[in-house]
């Protein structure tokens, strides 16, 4: 009994410690629910020219549409200093990972790492051969996030090692409030 015990509190000890938690993709996304227009309220990525430039960080838009099966049509607006520019390519459902991609138009994979349909955590890898760019975006059908879900992005940020290019992105017309996710201010949204 007495050594039963300690191996049991041994195992729970183990069992209790914080781990760092890594993205997974969702496997059960409903991708007709999951479709149509999405705001981005925050980036955070590695890719070079996807991050907005402090003076144009404007709200982006995604729109996702599924073409056939197992097709999705990906559209992606970002404001640049030239003004809003958009990529659209259609990617094909990986037959063995809950991932969309298009390899010969640079997708190497869009996961959605969590959604309840109004709100979403979106990873999009970019890039040819050897190279792999990064990016999370922060998507919600409405002009705000709650605070779980923008706690989430910028958890998943760091443990992607893109904390330091974090970005809140903002409605035209407003000030800038926050700007980078190290000088993050709450009430970023009214």
């Amino acid at each position: 009994m007495w050594l039963g015990l300690p191996a049991l509190l041994l195992v729970l000890a183990v069992g209790c410690q914080p781990q760092e938690d890594t993205p997974r993709e969702s496997h059960s996304i409903n991708w007709d629910k999951f479709s149509g227009f999405w705001y981005i309220l925050a980036i955070a990525t590695d890719t070079q020219g996807l991050m907005p430039v402090k003076e144009h960080t404007k709200l982006g838009a995604l729109v996702l549409a599924v073409c056939q099966r197992d097709q999705l049509k990906m559209t992606l607006a970002l404001s640049r200093s030239l003004g809003c520019q958009a990529w659209e390519v259609t990617l094909k459902k990986d037959r063995k990972k809950a991932v969309f991609r298009n390899s010969l138009k640079g997708v190497k994979g869009l996961h959605v790492l969590f959604t309840d349909y109004e709100q979403g955590l979106v990873q999009l890898r970019l890039g040819r051969g050897s190279r792999t760019y990064k990016s999370l975006l922060l998507l919600s059908r409405r002009l705000l996030s709650s605070f779980w879900t923008l706690k989430q992005f910028l958890t998943i940020s760091d443990i992607l090692g893109l904390s330091k290019s974090s970005t809140l992105l903002q409605k035209d017309g407003e000030g800038r409030q926050g700007g980078r996710a190290g000088s993050l201010s709450l009430a970023l949204w009214p």
